[in-house]
C-alpha cells in the first residue's frame, strides 16, 4: 500500500506538471489592481494574457458614456482566449479575427511580455488597430505582440469601441455629460487603457514610464488624438504613427455637426429620444449604423477629449512633447481615385485635377505634373495618396517639428506585397492584408498588381508578423524587410531612437534641410525628401 501512495502521489506530481506547463499554472499568474490574471505560455517563453477587462462593459445605461472602472473579481481569472471584438460590420471583409465572437461588452486588452517577474522594468509597446474606426480588433494576427515581445518589449493590443457605439454625438448625451461632451467614446476608451497601463503594466514587467503608443491608418489617427488630448498627452513617453492623423484624414469636426448627426440617425432608428435609442438591442443599431451610413459618425471637438481643435492643439505646442517615429506608403491611393475609369492620360488627369479642385487646379499640377502619358499612372497614385492619408501624416510630422520639443523620424514605405499564394486560387488581395473573393470576374475584374506599398502593407512587416499571414508567398526579400523595420520599430520603443548595429543610419527629420526621410524597402537608405512642396501646396490650398 505504501508503494501504490508512492506512485499515486508521483503520478499526481507529473500531471500537475504537465498542466502547469500547458496553462502556465501560478508561474504565469499576474496580480492586477482588480484581481489575479492567469495567462499561457507561448512555445517561444513569452508569457501572454489575452482578454484582460481595462473598463466595465459599456452595455445598458453605460453605452455613450465614458469607460466606468472595471469591478475586482475575486480567485483567479482566466486569460487564456481574446475577448469579444466590439460591434461592427464587415466593412473590410478581409480582417481575420481570433476574437471570441463580437459583442458590445468588448472592453479588453492583451499582453505579451517577456519578463519572468514583475521585477523588470521593459519598454512596452500599446498597439491600437486600424479600420476606419468603424472596424478592426486586437486580435488580428497581424498585431499580435509574441514578435515583439521576442525583442524584449512587453506588447499590448487595445479594444476600443467603433462606429455607432465609438462616435454617437447627441445633444442629450452632452447634457448628460459632466464634461458637457458627447461622442470620442473609442478615444476616452483608449485613453483609459493607458490609464490602466500604468497601474498595472509593473506587474507584468514594464516600464510605465517607458510606454511607447503606435497604430495603423486610425490606429494612427489615434495616436496622433491621444497626443493632442490633455486627457492622455502624459500617459506615454513616445508615439509611432503609420499612415494618417487626426490632422485631415478622419479630422475631429465641431460638437455641434456630430450631434447633428446623431440627430439625423436617430431619426432613421425611429427614436425620439436618448433612451429609446439605448433600449435598442446592438444588433438592431449596428444593422440601422450600416444603412445609415458607419463612416458618418466621426470624432467631434467636444471640450472634454479635445478642448479645442487638434490643429490648434499642435500649433500652439500643447501636444504631448514626446519622440515621434512615423511615415506612409508608396501607394496609399489608386490612381484610379483621381482618374476614375478614364485611361491614364495626360489630357485626362489635367480634366480630373481641374474638377477636383476647381480654381486651385493650376496651383496642383505645378506639383503633380507628369511630364508625359507614361507618366500620369505614377502621379495620379501620388495624388490620390496624397489626399486620402499622405497628406495629414506629413502635416503631423511638420507641426510637431516646428512646436514640438522631441525628436522625428520620417519613413516612406515602399516593399510591395508578394504574390498570394497560388493555392488561394481567384482570390485578390484586400485592403487590410486578407483576401477577397473574385466570384464575378466579369463583374469585378482583379485589381491591376500594386506598384508600391499600398495601404496597411507594411503592419506585419513592421510587427515581425509576416508568419501569422497565409495570404501572400513571402520571399527572402521579404523577411529581410521585415527584420529591417522591426528592428527600427524596437529600438525606438526601447530608446527612442531607432539607430542601431546593423541598421543604415535613419538621420532625425527635424534636425536636417531639406528633411531627411528613411526610405524602408530591401535596399533601405536615408534620402532628401524630394516632394517638399507637393505638401506645402496643399497646406496654402486649406488655409486660403
Amino acid at each position: 500500500m505504501r508503494y501504490l501512495r508512492t506512485y499515486l502521489f508521483l503520478m499526481s506530481a507529473v500531471i500537475t506538471f504537465h498542466a502547469n506547463a500547458q496553462s502556465g499554472g501560478k508561474n504565469n499568474q499576474v496580480r492586477t489592481a482588480n484581481g489575479i490574471v492567469e495567462g499561457t505560455i507561448e512555445k517561444s517563453g513569452i508569457r501572454s494574457f489575452k482578454g484582460i477587462p481595462f473598463a466595465a462593459p459599456p452595455v445598458g445605461d453605460l453605452r455613450w458614456k465614458a469607460p466606468q472602472p472595471v469591478k475586482n473579481w475575486a480567485g483567479v481569472r482566466k486569460t487564456d482566449h481574446f475577448g469579444p471584438r466590439t460591434m461592427q460590420l464587415p466593412v473590410f471583409g478581409d480582417m481575420a479575427f481570433r476574437s471570441d465572437g463580437m459583442s458590445e461588452d468588448c472592453l479588453y486588452l492583451n499582453v505579451w511580455t517577456p519578463a519572468k517577474s514583475g521585477k523588470e522594468r521593459l519598454p512596452v509597446l500599446v498597439y491600437f488597430y486600424g479600420g476606419g474606426f468603424v472596424a478592426g480588433d486586437g486580435s488580428e494576427g497581424r498585431y499580435d505582440g509574441e514578435s515583439m515581445a521576442q525583442k524584449g518589449i512587453v506588447a499590448l493590443t487595445v479594444n476600443y469601441r467603433l462606429g455607432v457605439f465609438g462616435f454617437l454625438a447627441h445633444p442629450e448625451l452632452t447634457k448628460e455629460s459632466p464634461h458637457h461632451a458627447s461622442g470620442n467614446y473609442g478615444l476616452l476608451d483608449q485613453a483609459a487603457a493607458l490609464k490602466w497601463v500604468q497601474e498595472n503594466i509593473a506587474a507584468f514587467g514594464g516600464d510605465p514610464a517607458r510606454v511607447t503608443i503606435a497604430g495603423e491608418s486610425a490606429g494612427s489617427v489615434a495616436v496622433s488624438a491621444q497626443m493632442a488630448s490633455p486627457l492622455s498627452k502624459n500617459l506615454f513617453a513616445a508615439a509611432i504613427g503609420e499612415s494618417g492623423s487626426i490632422l485631415g484624414a478622419l479630422p475631429a469636426l465641431p460638437l455641434s455637426e456630430g450631434e447633428k448627426t446623431g440627430l439625423e440617425f436617430a431619426e432613421v432608428a425611429g427614436a425620439n429620444s436618448l433612451a429609446e435609442l439605448r433600449a435598442m438591442n446592438a444588433d438592431s443599431l449596428l444593422t440601422l449604423s450600416g444603412k445609415f451610413g458607419p463612416f458618418r459618425f466621426s470624432r467631434t471637438v467636444d471640450g472634454y477629449f479635445f478642448p479645442k481643435s487638434p490643429y490648434e492643439i499642435f500649433a500652439a505646442g500643447e501636444q504631448a512633447q514626446v519622440p515621434l517615429l512615423l511615415g506612409w506608403n508608396s501607394q496609399e491611393g489608386d490612381y484610379r481615385g483621381i482618374l476614375g475609369n478614364e485611361l491614364p492620360t495626360k489630357q485626362n488627369f489635367v480634366k480630373a485635377v481641374q474638377k477636383l479642385y476647381g480654381g486651385k487646379a493650376a496651383e496642383i499640377l505645378k506639383v503633380y505634373n507628369p511630364a508625359t502619358d507614361e507618366d500620369v499612372e505614377k502621379v495620379a497614385t501620388d495624388l490620390a495618396s496624397d489626399r486620402f492619408i499622405g497628406f495629414s501624416t506629413w502635416r503631423w510630422a511638420d507641426m510637431h517639428t516646428k512646436t514640438g520639443k522631441g525628436p522625428v523620424y520620417r519613413y516612406y514605405y515602399e516593399r510591395p506585397r508578394p504574390a498570394v499564394r497560388p493555392e488561394l486560387g481567384n482570390a485578390t488581395p484586400g485592403l487590410a492584408g486578407g483576401i477577397q473573393r473574385n466570384t464575378d470576374a466579369a463583374k469585378k475584374p482583379p485589381a491591376p498588381p500594386a506598384r508600391g506599398a499600398v495601404h496597411s502593407a507594411e503592419i506585419e512587416y513592421a510587427m515581425g508578423n509576416l508568419d501569422h499571414n497565409k495570404v501572400f508567398a513571402w520571399t527572402d526579400d521579404d523577411y529581410k524587410v521585415s527584420r529591417i523595420m522591426q528592428q527600427y520599430f524596437a529600438n525606438f520603443i526601447t530608446k527612442h531612437d531607432p539607430n542601431g548595429p546593423g541598421l543604415p543610419v535613419w538621420p532625425v527629420a527635424n534636425s536636417t534641410q531639406p528633411v531627411a526621410v528613411m526610405h524602408i524597402d530591401v535596399n533601405t537608405r536615408a534620402e532628401q525628401s524630394k516632394h517638399e512642396d507637393r505638401f506645402l501646396t496643399q497646406v496654402k490650398l486649406t488655409t486660403e
